[in-house]
């Protein structure tokens, strides 16, 4: 484990962040732990992407599973590698496919988010359309051209596809007003390509074009961004949605299955290498997958392609190379990494703070296991939430032994079980901590 001090911003973030359920934004190499081959396969989606190709992923796994942090770890290593990354939850109001502007209001989320390796919170777009211009000047500053043409030129790739020519027309009226030093233009140019124009009218009369990213574009459009963020001089474009359930929760069967036949069209764009430049992962609990009433197994199509390899399943293995990825539970050996990591983190990087002792990690896991069962293996987020509480009680009240806490801890639990309990706290364990520095890249 690292002996680098942890900034205190970042170590309250990642401990405010996981004690309240949710993914921390900042820090998750400090906390990663195992999923080794889950993230190899990523890995290798993400070079072909860069490599001109595309990728398509479910990410499925429980509620509290890590999907989120999964997806998380894996955008930022997208990051890591030169794409350009844009994330967003589903919701009532954001979706893939619609026609009251919901899916117009997903697409503008994915572009509030847009991310890249200088500016990784979100914001980002302005600044790919800017580096977009600076590779147009230093092209047409080496080669004698106009900027004007080279800029046309390295636009027209675009034009070929829907609703590529007011894209690129878009792009030509940002550069105008950037020359013109017309904020204006360049404001209104921004918020189209966030899809913020709700009406044809508007974007004509501000921009001259005749077309507004709308819910029946959404999927085009992000092909466009995937092919115009590889002309600004990155490696392609990395699409992260989560809450996928909220298709699952759709009444409206009408509305459920055209969501679900825009992930078809997507997955074989996907598969068939019709998309270029363009991943997709998609985060979903098992039920959205496999319900065969109203999950994506309830429209044939999507179940033939998604379908559990049945040679894989009889060998008691696990493709990787599938559409639909089951996350793994993690082993007692990785929670026990995890549970050093988290004491590291409260510890700001610095042994000598640490609150409690080795022993008292295998005797917190202990307790899991014989109060939860199994479950907790595969939905650890209760059991971290319940470790940092305890850390917290410890590090209020010094006078206060772990000897007394651990026993006490209360996570719901959801299956009762007599498994054996086990931990492998020596050369295996610090194997796994190994393994993980597939994982650690560095932000």
């Amino acid at each position: 484990m690292s002996n680098k001090k942890i900034r205190a911003k970042e170590r309250d973030a990642i401990i405010q962040s996981l004690k309240s359920g949710v993914t921390p934004k900042v820090g998750i190499q400090h906390i990663q732990v195992g999923r080794i081959n889950e993230l190899k396969a990523l890995i290798g989606d993400i070079e072909r992407i860069a490599d001109g190709g595309s990728a398509f992923r479910l990410i499925i796994g429980e509620y509290g599973s890590g999907k989120t942090f999964f997806l998380s770890v894996v955008r930022a290593i997208a990051l890591e590698q030169k794409l350009v990354t844009v994330h967003a939850d589903l919701s009532p109001d954001r979706r893939i496919q619609a026609s009251a502007g919901q899916a117009r209001n997903l697409y503008s989320e994915l572009m509030r988010n847009l991310s890249t390796r200088n500016k990784p919170d979100g914001n980002a777009l302005t600044s790919v359309v800017e580096r977009f211009i600076t590779e147009a000047r230093k092209q047409a500053d080496s080669t004698g051209d106009d900027i004007g043409q080279v800029i046309q030129d390295k636009l027209a790739q675009l034009t070929e596809l829907v609703g590529g020519y007011d894209f690129a027309k878009v792009i030509e009226a940002y550069w105008q007003g950037h020359e013109q030093g017309n904020e204006e233009l360049k404001i209104n140019a921004i918020r189209w390509l966030r899809a913020e124009y709700s009406t044809k009218t508007d974007a004509r009369r501000d921009l001259g074009v005749r077309s507004i990213i709308s819910d029946s574009s959404f999927y085009d459009a992000l092909k466009l961004m995937s092919l115009f963020v590889r002309q600004a001089g990155y490696q392609g474009l990395l699409v992260n949605l989560d809450e996928m359930v909220n298709l699952y929760k759709l009444n409206s069967t009408q509305a459920r299955l055209s969501n679900y036949e825009q992930i078809l069209r997507i997955l074989n764009d996907c598969l068939q290498g019709t998309a270029e430049y363009l991943g997709f992962l998609l985060g979903g609990t098992p039920e959205f997958l496999l319900d065969p009433r109203k999950g994506l197994y309830s429209y044939d199509a999507l179940q033939t392609r998604l379908a559990d390899n049945s040679f894989a399943k009889q060998a008691g293995v696990i493709d990787y190379s599938s559409p639909a990825l089951h996350l793994a539970s993690l082993t007692p050996e990785e929670l026990y990494i995890l549970l050093k990591n988290l004491r590291h983190v409260y510890a700001g990087g610095d042994e000598s703070k640490y609150l409690v002792p080795d022993e008292s990690l295998q005797a917190f896991l202990q307790h899991c296991s014989q109060t939860i069962g199994e479950a907790y293996f595969r939905t650890p987020r209760n059991t971290i939430k319940a470790f940092l509480d305890m850390l917290a009680v410890i590090d209020q009240n010094p006078e206060v032994e772990w000897t007394q806490l651990v026993n006490s801890v209360a996570i719901e639990p959801d299956m009762p079980s007599d498994m054996e309990f086990e931990i492998d706290t020596g050369d295996d364990a610090e194997g796994n901590e190994a393994d993980d520095e597939l994982a650690d890249f560095k932000l």
